[in-house]
């Protein structure tokens, strides 16, 4: 079901070493109250992930990769809802690349530099679908307008 659209907002936020991204990302969106917030760009660095790959199903969720390496983020894209929907795509030493949904253990290695676009008239949440076995995406119009 489609939505109309809405006015941005641009929220910016840079994360230290040490620092575990998603989580990280989660509070800052609960601080603020954001309804409909999506990631617009992020680079920056991590020393570990915690990824769900492509062959997972909502019936064979142990497709986990636990890395534990310095990587490069090349990207990272998705909604920080409440239950949150990332992906994230990473670089090794020689440039070779994994990605997979982001479940976690993102540990800052140098930085983390995010932007944050939230639409300002939407609200995310996520409901269960039967076809999929996932929480899936519902754009609905915000009813709380600050």
């Amino acid at each position: 079901m489609a939505c109309g659209g809405s006015a941005l907002r641009v929220h910016a936020l840079r994360l230290g070493p040490g620092k575990e991204l998603f989580s990280s990302l989660m509070s800052f969106v609960e601080e603020r109250g954001l309804k409909a917030p999506f990631i617009i760009t992020c680079v920056g660095s991590v020393t570990k992930a915690t990824l769900r790959l492509a062959n997972a199903t909502a019936k064979n969720t142990n497709e986990v990769v636990h890395l534990q390496e310095r990587f490069e983020i090349v990207s990272l894209v998705g909604t920080l809802n409440k239950e949150a929907h990332l992906h994230i795509c990473l670089a090794d030493k020689e440039g070779k690349t994994i990605g997979g949904h982001v479940l976690g253990d993102l540990e800052v290695f140098t930085t983390a530099e995010v932007i944050i676009g939230e639409a300002a008239d939407l609200e995310f949440i996520r409901e269960m679908d039967d076809k999929t076995g996932f929480p899936e995406l519902v754009v609905q119009p915000r009813t709380d307008q600050k």
